[in-house]
């Protein structure tokens, strides 16, 4: 969860104190479940790109030019810059202090259900194209900007590592689907998140989240970075909203 950094905001979830930290050094046992909707997709992840996303739940890797760029409703944003776009990576960490890890990879999966509660998706939609399944989605954008679009692959994974269960979402932007881009909306070819999600003990949910966008265009640098800090707070209460809302959604549409 296709979480999901736009414009309008970056992609992290609800509120609660940030998360503290073990490090475990014995060897891990590690089984996994692949989500059904993800099997076709198997291969574009590898084993170890799941095992750093889910490692990080334990050892926060911030060396090599990490910065802590801010904390809010208890989650720590810290970031990286990208010399070569003078864009920059994100890391999130946090809690989701009333919404359990299940709940959220489930939402966070449920394109169609998205669609009812973020405004920016004017579509969004998993499809075969040409034999090869991937997820499109179209961002709204403010006016005088032209819409983004993006062509993806997603896959989820529910591990049980010595008897932690956690809950990994990969994507990655897919330039070699044959999608045809659309006149007037810009395309997003360098896109990049992972999430992994584990229970906090509690009613809530630890969070871990990388995550990377190129909206490409005119932007200017300062205003995506901008945006990327001042959109957090709208996005986790929109987040929040959807999780606790998620029930009665899936009774209202008999799924």
């Amino acid at each position: 969860m296709e979480r999901f950094i736009h414009l309008h905001r970056n992609v992290t979830h609800q509120r609660a104190s940030p998360l503290t930290f073990s490090c475990a050094s014995r060897k891990r046992r590690v089984r996994r479940r692949r989500h059904p909707s993800s099997a076709v997709m198997s291969l574009r992840f590898t084993d170890e790109n799941f095992h750093s996303a889910w490692k990080e739940l334990d050892e926060p890797q911030l060396d090599g030019g990490w910065e802590l760029f801010t904390e809010t409703m208890g989650v720590q944003i810290h970031r990286l810059l990208d010399k070569e776009t003078g864009l920059y990576e994100y890391k999130v960490f946090g809690v989701l202090a009333t919404c359990s890890a299940e709940l959220c990879a489930d939402v966070y999966m449920d394109l169609t259900y998205r669609k009812h509660w973020d405004k920016y998706a004017k579509e969004l939609y998993e499809k075969d194209f040409d034999g090869e399944t991937a997820i499109y989605w179209e961002v709204k954008y403010p006016f005088p900007l032209s819409n983004r679009d993006y062509v993806y692959v997603r896959e989820r994974r529910d591990l049980d590592v010595n008897g932690r269960k956690i809950w990994v979402i990969l994507a990655r932007s897919s330039p070699e689907t044959a999608c045809p881009e659309k006149s007037g909306v810009l395309r997003v070819n360098d896109y990049k998140q992972s999430v992994a999600l584990e229970s906090d003990g509690a009613n809530g949910t630890r969070v871990f989240m990388n995550y990377f966008d190129n909206p490409g265009g005119m932007i200017p640098k300062w205003v995506i970075n901008w945006a990327a800090k001042s959109g957090v707070p709208g996005f986790l209460t929109d987040m929040q909203k959807a999780c606790s809302n998620y029930k009665n959604y899936l009774q209202s549409t008999g799924a």
